[in-house]
C-alpha cells in the first residue's frame, strides 16, 4: 500500500482489553487497517462522536504526520525509526484519566511525564531529516486558530506548533461535541473503559504508521523501545 503521509504513534496493544474496546469505540483497527462495529448497551451515537478522530485510530501522536522529504525513502524512514526505538527507554505513565480537553474528551496521563515528554521531543527531532516543509497553506492553518511564541518557533522548527513544552500526550476519543452532550459520554467511558485500563501503564514500544489515499491511517511497524 502507498501512503501520503507518516507519523509515529503510540499504539495501544491490541490484544489488551481497554484498547479493543477503545477501538471499538472508534470504529477503525489501525493494526488491520479495517473499519470496526461500535460498541452497544448505549443510547449515545458513536459513530457521530467518533467521526472526526475515527480515521486516525486508537492513539497517542509522538511524531505528527509528515509527507517524506525529497530523497527520502520509506524503508529508510522505517530502518531509522527502528535505531531510534533501539536506544529509547520505556517509559511507566501513573496512569490515563478521561479528560475534557475544550469540548474533546481524550485520555491523558497522569502523574510525572517528564520522560514520555523527552521521549516525544527526541523522536521528533531525530526523524526529522525524512519530513517534507510544511506548505505555506499548512502553516497558515496551524496559525489561525492562535499561537503562542513558543508554538510558532516549533512550527517554523519543526512543522508542527505542539512539540516541547507544548506538547501533551493524549488519547483522542471524540470530536467536538456540544458541552450538553459530554456528561452522558463521560459517564459511559468511565464505566466502560476507565476500569480496563492498567495502572501503572507502561509504554514500551512505538508504531510507525501510514495514512492512506481515503486518510485513513494503517500500522505498520510496532518497535520494541530497548534503549
Amino acid at each position: 500500500m502507498t501512503f501520503t503521509r507518516y507519523a509515529i504513534y503510540y499504539v495501544p496493544p491490541k490484544q489488551a482489553e481497554w484498547s479493543r474496546f477503545a477501538s471499538s469505540w472508534l470504529g477503525w483497527d489501525l493494526h488491520e487497517g479495517q473499519p470496526l462495529d461500535h460498541p452497544t448497551g448505549t443510547d449515545l451515537d458513536v459513530a457521530a462522536i467518533a467521526e472526526v478522530p475515527r480515521k486516525y485510530g486508537l492513539h497517542a501522536t509522538i511524531k505528527p504526520p509528515f509527507r517524506l522529504a525529497a530523497g527520502m525513502s520509506a524503508d529508510g524512514l522505517a530502518d531509522r525509526f527502528a535505531d531510534f526505538a533501539a536506544q529509547t527507554a520505556p517509559v511507566t505513565l501513573e496512569g490515563l484519566s478521561l479528560t475534557r480537553l475544550g469540548r474533546f474528551l481524550a485520555l491523558c496521563p497522569t502523574g510525572d511525564q517528564l520522560a514520555l515528554n523527552r521521549l516525544a521531543f527526541n523522536c521528533v527531532r531525530d526523524l526529522d531529516e525524512f519530513r517534507a516543509p510544511a506548505s505555506t497553506a499548512e502553516l497558515e492553518k496551524r496559525r489561525a486558530g492562535g499561537l503562542s511564541a513558543a508554538q510558532e518557533q516549533a512550527l517554523v522548527s519543526w512543522g508542527y506548533p505542539y512539540v516541547g513544552d507544548s506538547f501533551r500526550f493524549h488519547i483522542t476519543l471524540s470530536g467536538k461535541r456540544p458541552k450538553a452532550e459530554l456528561p452522558a459520554i463521560e459517564a459511559f467511558l468511565q464505566e466502560r473503559l476507565l476500569p480496563e485500563i492498567p495502572t501503572p501503564l507502561v509504554i514500551d514500544d512505538l508504531a510507525l504508521v501510514g495514512e492512506d489515499s481515503n486518510g485513513r491511517f494503517h500500522l505498520i511497524h510496532r518497535q520494541a523501545l530497548s534503549g
